[in-house]
């Protein structure tokens, strides 16, 4: 039976272990910084270690799921007296690209093996393996580990040996998330304005899907096609019947789309297909 570590039990790392411990197979053991919170994996099987170094001791895989790059740094210097030369460390971590290419580099150069793997999950899919996981790193590592990640995915995607490259797409995806998020509010505080009850107002999205313009938009922009199917100033109009329309209602996406159209107006593009906001350097 092979011996896992896990080390960060907060929301997404406890549904990874309960996922693990349910499939079996395995022998679990796993660390958090705040005892507790690992305390109720051991009740279902796993081994609470009381330190990085003694989790990982004997390990072949060992799945890091933290907070911030340096909550990684200093829990990989920690674990380091206890790791296994032959085992691979997967950080499951939204960490920064710049930071996670001079940490593969590093690692590398200590003779410390390491992919960098984050997800698009709820702590739900992580316990459900479903989701999908991003993998960089040398292709032959992958390899190595492919059928174990594979188990604890719906979609396990090897993106490259360029380490830094699902850093940089899950930022792209939250990116959208961050944006959808923020646009719905917007939605919403505009339908309150407008005295429409919002399920009223999402009811509109059942017809008029955005789905179905995204990939429109960014074919649009990935050709570098500014030619006028819906003309700035145009959308700018809109934005600004939006805006008077919410009255006092936050409305802060709509707002800082309406800046930076109006910047790209006062420098001649007000001709521009909607587009032009992507072109580059401008």
């Amino acid at each position: 039976m092979n011996t896992i570590a896990l080390l960060g039990t907060g929301l997404l790392g406890t549904g990874f272990a309960e996922g693990m411990l349910s499939r079996g197979g395995t022998h679990l053991r796993v660390w958090n910084r705040t005892r507790s919170k690992a305390q109720p994996l051991g009740e279902k099987g796993a081994v609470v270690a009381e330190s990085p170094a003694e989790a990982v001791r004997g390990a072949t895989r060992v799945h890091l799921v933290l907070v911030d790059d340096a909550t990684v740094d200093a829990t990989i210097e920690a674990l380091k007296p206890g790791l296994a030369p032959d085992a691979i460390i997967l950080d499951h971590t939204t960490n920064l690209p710049a930071l996670v290419a001079a940490r593969a580099a590093r690692l590398e150069h200590e003779g410390i093996a390491y992919l960098h793997a984050p997800v698009f999950m709820s702590p739900a899919a992580a316990r459900g393996a479903q989701g999908i996981m991003m993998v960089a790193g040398p292709a032959a590592r992958f390899d190595q580990v492919r059928a174990a990640l594979a188990s604890m995915t719906g979609d396990l995607w090897y993106v490259g040996e360029r380490p830094d490259l699902a850093a940089s797409y899950k930022l792209f995806g939250n990116a959208m998330i961050l944006a959808m998020g923020g646009a719905m509010a917007d939605i919403f505080h505009l339908a309150d304005a407008l005295h429409v009850e919002r399920a009223e107002a999402w009811s509109l999205f059942a017809r008029f899907k955005p789905e179905n313009i995204l990939p429109i938009r960014a074919q649009k922009i990935l050709a570098e096609d500014y030619s006028a199917s819906f003309e700035l100033t145009m959308a700018r109009k809109d934005a600004r019947l939006m805006l008077e329309s919410a009255g006092d209602e936050p409305v802060p996406v709509l707002a800082a789309i309406a800046a930076r159209m109006d910047q790209l107006i006062a420098d001649g593009h007000g001709a521009s297909d909607l587009a032009v906001l992507a072109r580059r350097g401008v």
